[in-house]
């Protein structure tokens, strides 16, 4: 039987390729479009902040610095963490989530804040060891992307971290250690990375054989124990996180920011998983855990898991409805304010109903999404009409005719027209071949990622000088 710890990253790695910068620059991408919606989050709910004894006003004023941002909290191999980088993280994960810059909150995130940070220059230091270089201009063109994705203005992203008292650097040295760690692994796994016949061959009549039985799907969070000394810092961590979580934190981002797992590059996601494919102590959990529910702190080998389950279902027995659609985004150059639009965006929506109007396939679609640049992608792959979100845009794509353009969608950051390509029925009971070849190599990535991390740590020579 498979452990929990080599099965964890089932959903991870989609589309794994060989080209190393066309691999290191998907797989991170994720990470960053979940880290942005919770930037977005965080501008547009300060409710949330409120309901813990914060405010907009106290967010947009965070406390004070340390006057000694300097000042060394851990030496690890040689390299110095600084109070300043921890305090710095502290913010972009308070930030991103919604948590109030408290001190008290600040100074709960510490303990595990710095372990992450002694990990990251532990992965750093083995990425400049293997030579491996992410450039300036490599990340400068990722986060570009990223604005241009969420119909952000260009330096809007550094303009939000800076409003908050974060310094775009701290999320910069996050992606590349992300971006070089990715490609780590990419050497580590040398041709390990390509699945054979065989062991899809063989998961599916593993799968078939299992038909009947419940399988989960689960988004997790993972937080690793090496110390038994420091079990009850990583316990109070889990609480606080657990807290926002049911507070309304997206799950993805939190995920994203502080799972330890391969699948934060996925939000935490999991996909649809199997008992054996799970520790036995989340296992109980999850089949006592209504869909939509967020666990409590659970202790599993190597550390604490946190599980959202998200559905259950039987095993080869899942009938839905397949959407295959096409979309094209008309941006605005400003945020709308409904009760006073521009000029632009006035002329946005005219240019979206006349080009809506010449749309009669979804070839067309496509070709009006290239011509605007193709910021979001013209094809999001099939969807499951079931699984969309919110009801009211799941009741549009299902009440929309096959090949008959939608009326203007209008957000905050522009105007979207959509077409149904094709609805059909489907058994969603058993993953295809290609889904089998991905879990799989997520579950290598995973496995060859825990292993490097526990020896990079065990060789390592790791002074903590205290953060109080």
């Amino acid at each position: 039987m498979a452990s929990g710890l080599s099965r964890r990253a089932a959903a991870g790695y989609q589309r794994y390729q060989d080209q190393d910068r066309t691999l290191t620059l998907m797989a991170v991408d994720r990470f960053r479009a979940l880290l942005l919606a919770g930037l977005a989050l965080s501008s547009a709910q300060p409710a949330l902040a409120a309901s813990h004894g914060g405010s907009a006003a106290g967010k947009a004023k965070a406390p004070a610095s340390s006057p000694d941002e300097t000042s060394i909290v851990a030496v690890v191999n040689g390299d110095v963490i600084s109070k300043g980088d921890v305090d710095a993280r502290r913010r972009l994960f308070a930030m991103s989530t919604g948590l109030p810059m408290s001190k008290e909150v600040l100074d709960r995130l510490t303990p595990q804040v710095l372990r992450q940070l002694v990990d990251e220059k532990l992965r750093l230091q083995e990425i400049q060891r293997r030579g491996i270089v992410i450039t300036d201009s490599d990340i400068a063109h990722s986060i570009q992307g990223m604005e241009q994705r969420n119909g952000m203005q260009p330096d809007a992203l550094r303009h939000k971290l800076a409003a908050d008292g974060v310094s775009m650097r701290t999320l910069i040295d996050q992606i590349r250690v992300q971006l070089g760690w990715t490609r780590v692994l990419r050497q580590q796994l040398g041709e390990r990375v390509r699945i054979s016949d065989k062991e899809i061959q063989d998961e599916e009549e593993l799968l078939a054989s299992q038909k009947g039985q419940t399988e989960y799907r689960v988004s997790e969070i993972f937080i690793p124990v090496d110390d038994p000394s420091r079990a009850q810092a990583a316990h109070d961590f889990a609480d606080t996180v657990i807290q926002q979580l049911r507070s309304g934190a997206p799950f993805p981002v939190v995920a994203a920011q502080f799972s330890q797992s391969q699948t934060a590059l996925e939000g935490g996601d999991l996909g649809w998983v199997q008992p054996n494919q799970l520790d036995p102590q989340v296992v109980s959990v999850l089949k006592e855990m209504p869909p939509g529910a967020i666990s409590n702190p659970i202790d599993v080998a190597g550390g604490i898991e946190i599980v959202a389950l998200r559905g259950k279902r039987i095993i080869g027995n899942d009938q839905g409805t397949a959407l295959s659609i096409r979309q094209v985004f008309y941006p605005f150059t400003t945020p709308l304010n409904p009760a006073a639009p521009t000029d632009q965006q006035r002329k946005t929506l005219e240019h979206a109903k006349a080009a809506a109007a010449a749309m009669h396939d979804c070839a067309a679609v496509e070709a009006a999404s290239k011509a605007m640049g193709g910021s979001r992608p013209s094809d999001p792959g099939e969807l499951r009409l079931e699984s969309i979100n919110p009801p009211q845009f799941r009741a549009l794509l299902a009440s929309l005719p096959v090949g008959q353009p939608s009326q203007p969608i209008v957000s905050q950051d522009g105007i979207a027209i959509m077409m149904v390509c094709s609805r059909t029925q489907k058994n969603f009971g058993l993953p295809g071949k290609e889904d089998i070849s991905n879990q799989i190599l997520g579950e290598r990535v995973e496995t060859a990622s825990r292993q490097l991390q526990r020896e990079l740590r065990r060789r390592a020579l790791i002074d903590m000088r205290g953060h109080d």
